[in-house]
């Protein structure tokens, strides 16, 4: 698809939803949008592969039309998004990515439903299938969802206690419980029937059903004022004017923020394989602008260890790496370990006049993620991206090291 094929539309600059769509009228990609026009017309910049991933220029040359659904909100678009994606699957959109460590949001399925995010991969390892009511997600960004999801507790109140209500014991959680109804995080002590309306309304937004909650809010707030509850009445019109006049500036900033500076934002990862030092290898994998590269991926097998030597190997990992011109250079580098391999890895990199930071992802015993060292401000901004691309590497030079066993 060519840009002067978007002349013949015209893109509305509100929120939304996008679709491209290939040559059989099937869906390769769905995206959401600040500005329907802004974010349809980028992808036809110039050096788009560079901009956003070879990938996604591939979609734009296999697409042969878009379409859209506009929204009310940049809230609204984001779920609408994730529900598509759910639904369809589109090509473009699964591929290159693994979504265990993305958020969930879920409802269990209890007495007093709590709203809950967990991440896909604990969904089976941390819970049983009956102990929730409903799923939504993956969320792949996760500051955008915690964000939203800031957004859609002031339209609802609801419990994300770390147990059930009726599991609460101790005086100390129960009065986090009442502080936290104090300050409208929790609903004021409420019936099961209420509670369950609103939890219920909470799934429908989720759905993107905004429009059948507001008409059920409206017909309450009638039959209220009719048995002059003029309080309830208005409890009921706030609401409605609040769902239909979402508040989501936040949102947008993040969405625009995360657009211009992290669209191009590269990560690459690095992890060390061996059995007691035999069969070394190491793996490098990357992450741009939020979704894995794997055109990318690189396999190193590591000859300078005599013995079972990460820093060592990483060192030499890292020296063959940039000794690549061509290969673009990363924004952040993340290693698999603690002080010593960061320290590794940033000596290395001072050595070869090569000022980008590095960040270093602490396993447990369990080689699970307990800790990130380096900078804060990249890590809260990548965090997710972090975790994504060192799981990746981790697989990556596991899957080597196995292969090479083997020959």
């Amino acid at each position: 698809m060519k840009k002067e094929d978007l002349v013949k539309n015209i893109l509305p600059g509100s929120p939304g939803v996008y679709f491209f769509l290939g040559k059989h009228k099937e869906i390769l990609y769905i995206g959401k949008a600040t500005s329907l026009a802004q974010r349809i017309k980028s992808y036809f910049d110039d050096n788009i592969a560079e901009k956003r991933s070879v990938l996604i220029e591939k979609m734009v040359d296999d697409a042969r039309t878009v379409e859209w659904t506009a929204t009310d909100s940049v809230l609204e678009a984001m779920l609408l998004e994730v529900n598509l994606i759910r639904t369809h699957r589109p090509y473009f959109n699964t591929r290159s990515k693994d979504d265990k460590s993305y958020n969930n949001l879920v409802i269990t399925n209890e007495e007093f439903p709590r709203v809950l995010v967990v991440r896909s991969k604990d969904l089976s390892d941390k819970y049983t299938a009956n102990e929730f009511k409903y799923i939504f997600g993956p969320f792949p960004n996760g500051t955008l969802f915690r964000a939203a999801l800031k957004i859609v507790r002031k339209l609802f109140q609801f419990y994300d206690t770390s147990k059930p209500l009726n599991k609460i014991r101790s005086k100390m959680a129960n009065g986090q419980v009442d502080f936290n109804r104090q300050i409208g995080l929790y609903p004021e002590v409420q019936s099961r029937i209420q509670y369950n309306r609103t939890i219920r309304h909470i799934r429908l937004f989720f759905e993107g059903k905004k429009e059948q909650i507001i008409k059920e809010l409206e017909k309450a707030m009638m039959k209220a004022a009719k048995s002059e509850k003029f309080e309830i009445a208005a409890v009921h019109k706030k609401k409605i004017f609040a769902l239909k006049h979402i508040q989501d500036v936040a949102l947008v900033t993040d969405d625009k923020k995360l657009y211009q500076d992290s669209k191009n934002f590269r990560i690459e990862a690095y992890d060390v394989a061996h059995l007691s030092g035999g069969s070394m290898v190491s793996a490098m994998t990357v992450c741009i602008g939020g979704e894995l590269e794997k055109a990318s991926y690189r396999k190193f097998i590591i000859t300078t260890c005599d013995g079972p030597n990460d820093p060592k190997a990483l060192s030499e990992t890292l020296e063959r790496r940039l000794a690549h011109n061509e290969w673009s250079l990363p924004n952040l580098i993340v290693v698999d370990g603690n002080t010593i391999q960061t320290n590794v890895a940033e000596r290395l990199l001072k050595k070869l006049s090569h000022n980008i930071p590095v960040v270093g992802v602490v396993k447990d015993e369990k080689h699970k993620p307990k800790n990130i060292l380096g900078s804060r401000k990249l890590i809260a901004e990548h965090k997710d991206s972090i975790l994504l691309t060192n799981a990746e590497a981790h697989r990556f030079a596991i899957a080597f090291h196995r292969k090479k066993r083997k020959i």
